[in-house]
C-alpha cells in the first residue's frame, strides 16, 4: 500500500498525491537517491549519556561523518542486543525530540533494556540526513521570522496550527520519507523503534522494521504527526478523540477513523530519575520558600532567539531581586553560545552576579548535584552553555531537579513535573501544551507578552498558594501515573514484539 495515497483509508485525491511525488522528485534531483546504498552500521557507547542513560550511538556508513562520532570511542559491530535491545529514533529539531529521547531512553535502561540512539540527522552522507537537514533549517527560520508579527499572524501560526494539521501534509511527509529508509537497512528489523518524531518512525515502517511505536510530541492533533502502520501514543486524553477521528484534517469532511488500538494514551514522557524524585524535590522547594531563600528560576533559551528578548526582560527585572538574595537563575541557552553573549551585552548590570559554566560537563553535573544539598543556598546567576548537543538538552534535566520554577514556552517542556512559569508560543500548536498544564496544575496560564510574565514572577516570589498548589498538583499527578509515560511507550514497544 502506498501511504501517501490512503492515509487510515482515507484517500487522497490526484493533486494531494502527485504534488507528494514532485516534493519526493524534488528532494532526489537535489541530495540523491541512496536507495541502493548498502551502508555498513556500527554501535558505540554515547560519552555524554552512555554512563546516566545506557545509550548507544547507532552510527550509518563512514562513523566518521557522523555527527555523534567520537574518535575517543571505540565503534564496532558488536551484536546487537536482540533480546533487550530498543531504538530510539529521533532527529536533531530544536531539542524537543531529543529530550523526548532521553526520556524514553531513561525509562528502557529503568526497566533494564539496551536503549539504541539513531538519529536520522546525524547521517551526514546520506540522503535521509540532507532532506532532514533542509527542513530543520526552514523551520529554524520560520521560528526567527515568527518574531516579526505580520509573519507569526499571516505564516507562521496558521502553518503550525492548521497546515500541519492536514492529511495531505502527511502524504507528502510520507513520500519524503520513502527517501530515509535506507539508513535502517542494515539494522536488524525485529528490535522494536520508538520515533520521537513521524519521520524516523515512517522511515522505520518504509524500511521494514517490524515493531514502531511513534511517541508523539504535540496534544493538538495534527496529521504531521501520523505514521500508519505504527501504533500512536499520546501524552494527552484530550487528544485522543482528535486523532482517533482525523478531526479537522481535511476540511470539514468527515474522515475515516484510525483503528482501534492504533493510538494509545500513556502520560507524559519524562525521565524516569525525574519521576522518582518527585516527592523529595517538591518538598526541599517548598521548603525554601518557608524558609525565605533564593526562588530559583530556571531559564531555557532555545537557539533560534525567537523569545530572547522576553528573557532579556526576565533577567532585568530580577536583578534587583537576585541582589538582595529574594531570587536566584539558572540560564540554560543550550549549545548557542552567541545568545548568551547577546544577553551580557545587552544587559550590563549582569556584570559581577554571574558565573559561567560553560563546556565543563563535569562542572555542570557537580554544580546540579550541590544544589540538591538543602545546606547549599543558590544566589546570583548561573549560565550554562554546551557545544555538545547531548549536553546542551540534558543540563536543563539536572538543573530541573534543584529548580523552583522554569520559565519556558509550552513545547515539550510543559509535560515535565516541575513547577513552571510559560511564555509566548513559538507557534499555536504549542499553547495547548500550557492549557493541558494549567487544567494538570503543575504550570501557568500562556503569559502572551511581558507585562503578564512578569506579573507572574512576582506571583511566584510573593504568593506562597502559586508554588505550593503546584508542588501539591505534581505530587498527585505523580500518584495517578501522569508522568509514567515513557515507562509504557518502552513497555507498549517491547510487548508489541513479544506479540510478534
Amino acid at each position: 500500500m502506498d501511504r501517501s495515497k490512503v492515509i487510515f483509508g482515507n484517500e487522497m485525491s490526484n493533486k494531494t498525491y502527485k504534488k507528494a511525488v514532485k516534493s519526493k522528485t524534488k528532494y532526489m534531483k537535489k541530495y540523491g537517491d541512496d536507495s541502493g546504498k548498502d551502508y555498513k552500521v556500527t554501535l558505540s557507547k554515547n560519552p555524554y549519556i552512555g554512563d546516566s542513560l545506557g545509550v548507544i550511538n547507532v552510527l550509518v556508513g563512514d562513523p566518521k561523518t557522523n555527527a555523534h562520532y567520537d574518535e575517543t570511542v571505540e565503534t564496532s559491530a558488536e551484536a546487537w542486543d536482540m533480546e533487550k535491545g530498543i531504538i530510539v529514533g529521533n532527529i536533531r529539531m530544536g531539542f524537543g525530540h531529543y529530550r523526548i529521547s532521553m526520556a524514553i531512553a531513561s525509562a528502557a535502561k529503568a526497566l533494564g533494556y539496551t536503549p539504541y540512539w539513531m538519529d536520522l540527522n546525524s547521517y551526514n552522507e546520506t540522503t535521509c540526513t540532507k532532506v532532514i537537514s533542509a527542513q530543520n533549517d526552514l523551520y529554524s527560520l520560520g521560528s526567527r521570522l515568527s518574531k516579526n508579527p505580520l509573519f507569526n499572524k499571516f505564516v507562521w501560526e496558521p502553518l503550525n496550527y492548521e497546515g500541519f494539521r492536514a492529511l495531505s501534509y502527511n502524504s507528502s511527509d510520507q513520500k519524503n520519507a520513502e527517501l530515509m529508509a535506507p539508513v535502517f537497512k542494515n539494522v536488524p528489523k525485529d528490535i522494536p523503534v520508538v520515533g520521537t518524531h513521524a519521520w524516523p518512525a515512517q522511515a522505520a515502517l518504509h524500511a521494514g522494521m517490524k515493531h514502531v511505536v511513534n511517541a508523539i510530541p504535540d496534544n493538538w492533533p495534527m496529521a504531521l504527526h501520523l505514521t500508519e502502520g505504527g501504533i500512536h501514543t499520546i501524552q494527552c486524553k484530550n487528544a485522543y478523540q482528535g486523532y482517533r477521528i482525523l478531526n479537522g484534517m481535511d476540511g470539514n469532511k468527515v474522515n475515516k477513523p484510525m483503528p482501534e488500538g492504533s493510538i494509545v494514551y500513556t502520560g507524559h514522557y519524562v525521565d524516569y530519575e525525574l519521576v522518582e524524585n518527585i516527592e523529595k524535590d517538591c518538598e526541599a522547594r517548598m521548603k525554601r520558600f518557608e524558609e525565605g531563600k533564593p526562588m530559583r528560576f530556571l531559564l531555557t533559551i532555545g537557539g533560534a532567539g525567537a523569545q530572547k528578548e522576553i528573557f532579556a526582560a526576565i533577567i532585568s527585572y530580577l536583578i534587583p531581586f537576585i541582589k538582595e538574595r529574594k531570587a536566584a537563575l539558572y540560564v540554560n541557552v543550550g549549545d548557542y553560545g552567541a545568545v548568551w553573549e547577546d544577553l551580557k551585552r545587552e544587559i550590563p548590570a549582569m556584570g559581577g552576579l554571574y558565573t559561567e559554566h560553560l563546556n565543563n560537563w563535569k562542572n555542570t553535573e557537580n554544580f546540579a548535584a550541590a544544589a540538591l544539598d538543602p545546606a547549599t543556598e543558590v544566589k546570583g546567576i548561573h549560565a550554562f552553555c554546551h557545544k555538545n548537543i547531548f549536553e546542551a538538552v540534558y543540563c536543563t534535566n539536572l538543573l530541573m531537579r534543584s529548580a523552583d520554577v522554569m520559565v519556558t514556552k509550552p513545547s515539550e517542556l510543559s509535560f515535565y513535573p516541575v513547577p513552571k512559569l510559560f511564555i509566548k508560543r513559538v507557534g499555536k500548536h504549542e499553547m495547548w501544551g500550557a492549557i493541558h498544564s494549567a487544567e494538570m496544575g503543575d504550570g501557568t496560564l500562556e503569559c502572551r507578552d511581558i507585562p503578564h510574565t512578569l506579573q507572574m514572577v512576582d506571583l511566584f516570589m510573593n504568593s506562597g498558594d502559586m508554588l505550593k498548589g503546584m508542588c501539591e498538583s505534581i505530587v498527585i499527578n505523580k500518584k495517578a501515573g501522569l508522568y509514567d509515560g515513557a515507562m509504557r511507550v518502552v513497555e507498549l514497544a517491547m510487548n508489541e514484539k513479544n506479540k510478534g
